[in-house]
């Protein structure tokens, strides 16, 4: 599957852009590649994407282990394959086990799952595939995590549905095509697996 767009380089952007670049060049694992060669065909909403996901990778108040699983969850949801290699090495830094990347990555409830662990995979499993969060669930959240945290994981949630999308629908593959791409699977399957 070949990628949509062309990578664009930091010598074709207009003047103007080159200031966002050079914000993005600062954080990027993947320098201008992965999203943000497709966000920079769309300069203004590309500022705006950045601002959020500097928050939500930086400066969030989700404890950085579960903020990268929230994005891997997101990323086995969607087989988005970019996203899971970009991320998984992140998540192993911040302290998320192998044992429950290597479940998640075959489409699997972790079983080695801390606490913690267990709530956000509870919680962003429902809200992405049932685009709802049950009431002793929204309640334990809260109680666990604080209301700023619950809304700073369900706007991460989201902001990484939306990221996956932008890699899908551009078919940003894993680069150099080294690492094993996660099994893509229908989405039923993936809803029937991760919610059992």
């Amino acid at each position: 599957m070949a990628e949509r767009l062309t990578q664009l380089s930091y010598e074709s952007l207009a003047p103007q852009v080159r200031p966002l670049a050079d914000d993005i060049l600062k954080v990027s694992s993947a320098a201008l590649g992965g999203p943000y060669n497709a966000l920079l065909r769309s300069p203004d909403m590309a500022r705006r994407c950045f601002d959020l996901l500097d928050y939500l990778r930086f400066k969030t108040t989700v404890n950085k282990r579960l903020n990268e699983f929230a994005i891997l969850i997101q990323a086995r949801i969607a087989n988005a394959q970019y996203e899971w290699w970009a991320h998984e090495t992140i998540a192993r830094r911040a302290g998320l086990s192998d044992a429950v990347m290597q479940d998640l990555r075959a489409c699997q409830r972790p079983a080695a799952m801390q606490d913690d662990e267990r709530l956000v995979y509870e919680f962003c499993t429902q809200l992405t595939l049932n685009h709802r969060v049950p009431d002793a669930l929204w309640q334990e959240a809260v109680t666990q995590m604080g209301e700023q945290t619950v809304i700073d994981l369900t706007v991460l949630s989201g902001t990484y549905v939306m990221v996956s999308m932008l890699l899908n629908a551009t078919q940003v593959g894993i680069p150099g095509g080294g690492a094993a791409p996660l099994e893509e699977l229908d989405p039923l399957e993936i809803r029937r697996r991760l919610l059992a």
